[in-house]
């Protein structure tokens, strides 16, 4: 059975105008990415006006930390999900249908087990990243409470990274517009309210993903026909499995990498003191919203690459990558003065220390400079994904890695640098990924498509 026969709230984007498709496409996930980020936000605007310097501190400390073990489980949805748009861009409705299921079967062991080496191990790392000790009380309490929410976590993540991969960007942003209510509202509750602090502004994240990830995909069960799963959809099918391992476990090590190389950044910034970490903290909250257009230009375009690569309409790949560029480039380009000009203004949205103010003003007009390589990590990442090129997501990690255990500590022990070689090493990072992912890129657009023996136009 085609999939142009269903009647569920899909896209096929094999056929109509790339532009319009990824652009419609693109603008509920922006939305929905968002809401997303204004988890992160809600929270440290809260604690840290409410609390105060120090406990934002605490809560970004456990940054990198939950971005490793959050990494390791949602690299393998959305390998699930590229595998899945493959399936869906070739026709194949019963392969759509058991590769959900058993994408579905990895993401709740997989999470459950990480969650509970996380819980275990939190303690003691975040004592090797050298955590100042007026907030290592406040920051494993809150970390001990995101690993026992990883499975809820990703529950949401594997429901929208399967609903994306046939098309539907919508669904997610709903119950994703739901639970940054409801996580606004506890959060109110629990840190103004009862005076929770940290251990509330956790709490309060983890019911909301919680409540997210399972009313998608009910509503997902309910409203989409890729989601009527019978016995044959949910027998256990080797070859998909290994297919979507071999894409997302490359991916979880990428990121997983990654967040390593980040856990090493943090340890240098907070060997500068509690100002520097929550200077940092304000700052990487920002640079969340900044990766956002990227993000969702790439995830976008994985989607797009990933279904036309199914139906061998490599032309239409080539488009749609040409005009993703474009709208990284022109994006880049705008955050810079903006960047430039009102650091100040921004930053006090977290807090009202000066020295943290403007110590963070200065940060982002550093990395700002960079953001045209960040942008074009993302979107060689996307094209590169939705063909399967699982080396690519190596080779990135890696990079990044390499980049951020070798660059922060000479340039922070030069001492008309100091302080600042935290923030000019995370865009000489940026820099040495973009520029190893264009030439990934080159590399790899030269390969032969299997199927036909036909070169990517590129």
């Amino acid at each position: 059975m085609s999939n142009k026969t269903h009647k569920s709230a899909v896209i096929n984007m094999t056929e109509g105008n790339p532009v319009s498709l990824i652009i419609k496409f693109s603008i509920p996930m922006l939305i929905g990415n968002l809401f997303q980020q204004l988890y992160n936000l809600v929270d440290a605007i809260i604690v840290g006006q409410f609390v105060g310097a120090k406990a934002l501190g605490a809560v970004g400390a456990t940054g990198s930390v939950t971005f490793l073990f959050f990494a390791l489980c949602n690299g393998i949805g959305n390998g699930g999900g590229i595998i899945t748009s493959q399936f869906f861009g070739k026709g194949d409705d019963d392969d759509v249908k058991s590769c959900i299921a058993n994408t579905g079967y990895i993401m709740v062991v997989f999470p459950t087990i990480v969650g509970i080496i996380a819980f275990l191990l939190s303690g003691k790392i975040l004592r090797l990243l050298e955590t100042p000790a007026d907030i290592m009380a406040d920051s494993a309490a809150y970390l001990k409470i995101m690993c026992v929410g990883l499975v809820f976590v990703s529950l949401y993540n594997y429901a929208s990274s399967m609903l994306r991969a046939l098309g539907d960007s919508k669904t997610p942003l709903y119950f994703l517009i739901f639970s940054c209510v409801l996580n606004a509202s506890m959060d109110v509750l629990l840190v103004c309210g009862f005076h929770m602090g940290v251990v509330g502004a956790g709490v309060a994240t983890v019911v909301a993903q919680f409540a997210s990830g399972i009313g998608c995909l009910i509503y997902a069960i309910n409203r989409n026909e890729f989601f009527h799963l019978k016995g044959k959809d949910l027998a256990f099918k080797p070859y998909i499995v290994s297919r979507v391992l071999k894409l997302g476990i490359p991916l979880s090590l990428q990121f997983s990498m990654i967040a390593i190389s980040c856990m090493a950044l943090q340890r240098v910034v907070n060997s500068f003191g509690p100002v520097a970490v929550a200077a940092f903290t304000a700052t990487s909250r920002i640079e969340q919203i900044i990766h956002l257009p990227y993000q969702t230009l790439s995830a976008a375009l994985a989607t797009f690459t990933g279904q036309n690569y199914g139906a061998r309409k490599y032309d239409r790949i080539t488009v749609g990558f040409k005009k993703c560029v474009m709208m990284m480039a022109i994006f880049s380009v705008a955050m810079l003065p903006v960047m430039q000009l009102f650091g100040k203004y921004i930053i006090r949205i977290f807090v009202a220390d000066s020295a943290v103010i403007n110590m963070g003003a200065r940060a982002l007009q550093i990395t700002s400079i960079f953001y045209i390589m960040l942008g074009t990590i993302y979107i060689v990442r996307g094209v590169l994904n939705g063909l399967g090129d699982s080396v690519f997501a190596l080779i990135n990690g890696i990079v990044e890695v390499i980049g951020r255990f070798i660059v922060p500590i000479p340039l922070t022990g030069i001492a008309a640098i100091g302080v600042w070689g935290i923030w000019w090493s995370v865009g000489i990072v940026w820099s040495m990924a973009g520029i190893s992912a264009w030439m990934r890129y080159l590399q790899y657009k030269k390969k032969v498509i299997p199927e036909g023996g036909v070169a990517i136009p590129f």
